[in-house]
């Protein structure tokens, strides 16, 4: 696969896995010796009629030491689109296969170099989009969360034990069992899994940004306001009411964030049915959000916002805006959403900009200290990794139960198996060829 993005650039990187990497090395190359193992190395390429189409840098890898945990070899080739053409025809015609998105890192999985946390870990870190999300996917590809359910499984697997042995050997002259030691140490479980589901929010958050909707009336300035935020036209300002009829979305960097910036619809009574549905739309977007900028005309008075936004909105998620500061006005903004911080701007003038981004920074902050799991070994799990923890945490809860009720300890014991295969599904210990097929296919070619 070429593993560098189609275009002109200095050099390039062809990747090449599998038992034939060293025969096809002395043919390109043309060295009787083989190349060392990790070091790189300045090289003809000859084609397979003995032509040379280039030079350039080899780095050869051996068996059990490379990515994909195959022989490996890395041509870089100069970055003209042409040599890099012609060096792919030419491996094809040698009897290469051109690789699927996300192949090599499904072969390091399935060869056993790393598991399947690592193998996400591997597209996370090439589409984080902020210094955060970065952070967790490196600790990911460390492989913290592999080590924690390794961790949560031989808990498990000791409990198991421990009642499988009262299970199959009755008469043995055995401790006598104890009701408290695997209730104390299922709420445990349950706690701990639970932790963790929870952090699948802050995943989200990561991945998608932080979904921040702008709301207010019509000619509030939202529109301009999503312009200044980020830099650009990017959306149409007019002074007719219900100019924006659908919601526009952007992303900024603020500080260490990826910021989701919607721009909705103006609140009031629609003119027409494609107005009502912008609005409503409006409402639908309000529910879902993670921050809130309420933007208001400050020469005017104060809005009055539907109950269904008005109940999501509060000090932590919300800063209110009175735009329009540059004008004259009789009235006063202070008494709208009271418990929220108020930011006067005039985006005509551009007064208040560098406090307002300072202030929408506290608020996330702030907000994102709350979701963000604690300390400094701490994972976050994916959609998938929490829905393997969800069949495990009902497998433990039914386990409890079981034991509260007094019934079989063999029950207890299948309940507590199918938790530790929720925990093995995280790490990819399954054999699973469609679901595999599926979150591969996320991937980028070359990697």
């Amino acid at each position: 696969a070429l593993s560098t993005p189609v275009g002109e650039s200095a050099l390039a990187i062809i990747r090449l896995s599998g038992p034939h990497c060293a025969e096809i090395e002395r043919a390109i190359t043309g060295r009787s010796k083989a190349l060392e193992s990790r070091q790189a190395t300045l090289c003809k390429y000859l084609d397979i009629n003995g032509l040379e189409l280039d030079s350039g840098i080899y780095i050869a890898y051996s068996e059990n030491a490379s990515f994909t945990n195959e022989a490996m070899l890395e041509i870089m080739p100069h970055g003209n689109p042409l040599i890099i053409q012609k060096i792919l025809e030419d491996l094809i015609a040698r009897g290469c296969q051109m690789a699927e998105p996300g192949e090599f890192t499904r072969r390091a999985f399935l060869n056993g170099k790393i598991d399947l946390s690592q193998a996400e870990a591997v597209a996370d870190i090439i589409h984080a989009r902020s210094n955060f999300s970065l952070e967790v996917a490196r600790r990911q590809l460390n492989g913290s969360i592999g080590q924690k359910m390794s961790e949560l499984s031989d808990h498990l697997s000791g409990i198991l034990a421990e009642l499988e042995a009262y299970i199959d050997f009755p008469e043995e002259d055995l401790p006598e069992a104890s009701d408290a030691g695997p209730i104390h140490d299922l709420k445990q479980l349950i706690q701990q899994v639970d932790d963790l589901i929870e952090t699948n929010h802050y995943s989200a958050l990561l991945q998608e940004g932080i979904k921040t909707v702008i709301i207010g009336a019509p000619n509030a300035g939202k529109s301009s306001l999503i312009n200044t935020l980020v830099g650009s036209q990017r959306a149409i300002v007019s002074d007719t009411p219900g100019t924006t009829r659908d919601f526009i979305t952007s992303y900024i960097m603020l500080k260490d964030y990826r910021v989701e910036i919607i721009d909705t619809a103006g609140l009031h009574t629609a003119g027409d049915a494609i107005e009502q549905q912008g609005i409503e739309k409006t409402m639908e977007l309000a529910q879902r959000a993670d921050f809130y900028l309420v933007i208001v005309d400050h020469s005017q008075p104060s809005p009055s916002l539907p109950d269904s936004i008005q109940s999501v909105l509060n000090a932590k998620n919300t800063l209110v805006i009175e735009n329009k500061i540059d004008l004259e006005s009789k009235y006063t903004q202070n008494d709208f959403l009271p418990e929220c911080v108020h930011c006067p701007i005039s985006l005509k003038t551009h007064s208040g900009i560098v406090d307002l981004k300072h202030s929408m920074l506290t608020l996330i902050d702030q907000g994102m200290a709350l979701a963000k799991p604690k300390g400094d070994d701490a994972i976050v799990l994916n959609a998938r990794h929490t829905a393997a923890l969800k069949q495990a945490e009902d497998s433990l809860k039914k386990a409890l139960q079981a034991i509260h009720n007094q019934e079989l300890s063999e029950l207890v014991a299948v309940e507590l198996r199918s938790a530790i295969d929720g925990f093995s599904q995280v790490v990819g210990k399954i054999d699973n060829e469609a679901m595999l097929d599926k979150l591969f296919q996320k991937f980028c070619i070359g990697k």
